[in-house]
């Protein structure tokens, strides 16, 4: 993503799930985008985790 940090939080959940890593890596700028977006509602280390394993299922 150009111009852009990512979550340190969301970037150790998808490091620790490599099939979610993969969907978000081939997903376009703007839902790369809408990803990042929903994160700032994830208030724990579990969330995070579900979260990103949703990643799976949605895209």
């Amino acid at each position: 993503m150009n111009n852009f940090e990512m979550p340190v939080g969301l970037g150790m959940a998808l490091a620790m799930n490599p099939e979610a890593m993969e969907k978000f890596s081939s997903l376009p700028e703007q839902q790369k985008w809408e990803v990042v977006s929903g994160t700032h509602a994830v208030q724990s280390r579990k969330e995070m985790q579900q979260y990103v394993r949703n990643i799976i299922e949605a895209y």
